[in-house]
């Protein structure tokens, strides 16, 4: 009886450090030595800005972790996504893991099923409406390739302005419409493994960092993704005038799973209310 209670006390101090543990945004060095845009270079660029062209759907299990200048939280949740179209994420709170919130993002709108409070909030995708959701004030595509873990290169190899290298790693500086970004990219796997978004006035917006990869075959074709994500928005805009930081982490996802489809069920009984009216929502 005595080594059935010692057993169960260690397994619940176990639990209860697991659920103490708390993820924040780390720090990520980048190369500081300059260099020319070699042809082996600008081939890494190319390759790296296709790499993910392969991927149009996912369907996984991650904790996210959220902190902002007033709230961090840890859910677990269910991300369904189709690249471009729609994004469910089914969240989970507390101990014992309760579904709290269901959610239906696509392109121009948004439907939620707060299961607290029985009530279905309908309203614009906009980056207002992300942050009453999510704590991320962010746009819909962009937070979808992150849950993927990817990063869209479209931008041509003349926008390229400076490179540098340094401790097995390239950087890439990269002038765009709203601004700049810098990438940085492991030439030996092809993957990016951070990424610095700057505005017009050279100050940093979006940090992102890649993590822990893994290789799958999708298509016929290798493809690396990280299992963990990281993700930091530095806008004046946001709640509480300091950094968003979410960090994710997959414990298991499908990649392009066959027959994969989104299939949200609009509860009959909730109260409709017009997302656009509420504030942070309770999950948050």
């Amino acid at each position: 009886m005595n080594q059935i209670r010692t057993f169960f006390v260690v397994i619940c101090i176990s639990f209860l450090a697991g659920c103490a543990e708390f993820r924040t945004v780390t720090e990520q060095d980048w190369p500081s030595e300059s260099a020319g845009l070699t042809p082996e270079l600008a081939l890494l660029y190319r390759e790296v800005a296709i790499s993910s062209s392969a991927l149009h759907s996912l369907d996984g299990y991650a904790d996210i972790w959220i902190k902002t200048p007033r709230r961090q939280e840890r859910v677990y949740s269910n991300i369904q996504l189709k690249r471009s179209e729609d994004m469910r994420i089914i969240i989970s709170a507390g101990i014992l893991g309760w579904p709290v919130a269901d959610m239906l993002f696509r392109t121009d709108s948004l439907f939620v099923h707060d299961m607290l409070n029985n009530r279905l909030l309908v309203g614009r995708n906009t980056p207002d409406n992300m942050e009453k959701i999510l704590g991320m004030r962010s746009g819909y595509e962009f937070l979808s390739d992150a849950l993927f873990g990817v990063v869209r290169l479209q931008e041509p190899l003349r926008a390229i302005e400076s490179v540098k290298t340094g401790a097995g790693k390239v950087s890439y500086t990269i002038r765009t419409a709203s601004g700049k970004q810098e990438v940085l990219v492991d030439p030996l796997t092809k993957t990016i493994e951070a990424l610095q978004v700057y505005d017009r006035s050279e100050r940093l917006v979006i940090e992102m960092h890649f993590r822990r990869f893994m290789t799958s075959r999708v298509a016929g074709a290798s493809v690396t993704l990280p299992r963990e994500i990281e993700l930091a928005l530095y806008d004046q805009r946001l709640e509480g005038n300091g950094a968003h930081e979410m960090v994710i982490v997959y414990d298991e996802r499908q990649l392009n799973p066959e027959g994969f489809t989104i299939r949200y069920r609009v509860p009959e009984k909730a109260r409709v209310v017009n997302l656009d009216r509420v504030g942070i929502l309770p999950w948050m």
